[in-house]
């Protein structure tokens, strides 16, 4: 069983999955060049991908799945309000499209999708419970009961980290970009996911903070402002910064 993060943040995300004999790529928001790249770097075929997984419409989470279905064929799942929007802007035939519910299996996997908090059609988190259960849940304004709920009891934990409030607010940004990262619909911040954190009453064996803003955040940041309030709180878990450019992994033998 392994879990790769081949890239997170808000240039692009894209995870691969192995487990239980299924492999999966959740969200495919680099390029399909730099997806086979990084899959190749590991001994996996691109072709051999059981489907992919994709949380919603934006283009950090879309950008490299119309030519990696045009090269490999594979079958996309997703919510029904998500191919309907990116039936209207990608080029990827319609027959790749699997809709899904909130309870589904691929190759004998079982998975769960959950709602989120986020300005798109129709977004969700993953939950894939096999041999152990690793979930994803990123791009997410705050963490709602459900949230909570559907990240309990993960074994890997693939986790929003996105920014600092402070230095957000003190940042770039034009105001309107500002207030909907800020807002119930926009991204987690650093404090947001520690807390999240230490309401699940099963600690994970492991968590990714992931989805850094590159202007919002810094790794250092939002690793130190997530431990210290664990630490603060009598919690301890081991945790590991995703990165945009370098593959971070988790494996069980």
């Amino acid at each position: 069983m392994q879990v790769r993060i081949l890239a997170s943040g808000s240039k692009g995300n894209a995870v691969f999955v192995e487990m239980d004999g299924t492999r999966l790529l959740l969200d495919a928001g680099i390029s399909a060049t730099k997806i086979k790249k990084g899959l190749l770097g590991i001994g996996v075929e691109p072709s051999s991908l059981d489907g992919v997984l994709i949380t919603h419409e934006h283009r950090d989470h879309v950008a490299g799945l119309p030519t990696l279905c045009k090269w490999y064929h594979l079958p996309i799942f997703t919510r029904p309000g998500t191919i309907e929007h990116m039936k209207e802007r990608a080029a990827i035939p319609a027959e790749c499209f699997c809709p899904i519910g909130e309870a589904f299996a691929i190759n004998g996997l079982n998975i769960e999708s959950f709602n989120i908090s986020h300005d798109a059609a129709e977004p969700v988190g993953y939950r894939l419970k096999g041999r152990k259960n690793v979930t994803l849940a990123t791009d997410l304004g705050f963490v709602t009961s459900s949230v909570q709920a559907a990240i309990e009891g993960a074994d890997v934990l693939i986790l929003e980290s996105n920014h600092d409030p402070e230095v957000l607010k003190q940042g770039s940004y034009p105001w309107p970009l500002k207030r909907r990262i800020l807002s119930n619909r926009g991204h987690l911040a650093n404090s947001d996911a520690a807390w999240a954190l230490i309401r699940m009453q099963k600690r994970p064996e492991k968590v990714f903070l992931a989805h850094l803003s590159e202007e919002n955040n810094r790794p250092e940041l939002a690793e130190n402002t997530v431990q210290g309030i664990l630490e603060r709180q009598g919690v301890n878990i081991d945790l590991t910064v995703a990165s945009q450019t370098e593959m971070v992994s988790w494996y069980l033998n």
